[in-house]
């Protein structure tokens, strides 16, 4: 694997030090679990790995087929639909303060000790 070379001193080691800071990240600090792209199919993938939330999903399925329909196919689903949206607008809230506390955490200045 590649290691961190760290020069302190940049006088004479300009160069050197711009050409090895690009093979690296940048020193940024990330917390969230989702993005804007990713939030939805995310966290639907993790509700559903829950017990619960499949028992609903198999109900509302279930009830689609004709021979086994037992209520109307609405009130089947509106338990589930509840349940996943309370818990997505709980993990979109959560996420939301832990980018903003990343955000925070990111521009706060340092001190560089130098000789």
């Amino acid at each position: 694997g590649k290691h961190r070379i760290v020069i302190p001193c940049l006088g004479h080691f300009k160069e050197e030090y711009e050409k090895v800071s690009k093979l690296y990240m940048n020193n940024q600090i990330r917390t969230t679990k989702y993005t804007l792209l990713n939030f939805l199919p995310r966290n639907l993938f993790e509700q559903f790995h829950r017990v619960a939330n499949l028992y609903f999903l198999f109900l509302v399925v279930l009830n689609w087929v004709p021979l086994v329909e037992a209520f109307q196919k609405e009130i089947t689903m509106l338990p589930l639909v509840v349940v996943l949206t309370i818990i997505a607008v709980k993990d979109g809230l959560e996420d939301y303060s832990k980018y903003k506390m990343d955000k925070q955490m990111n521009n706060l200045l340092t001190k560089v000790y130098s000789r």
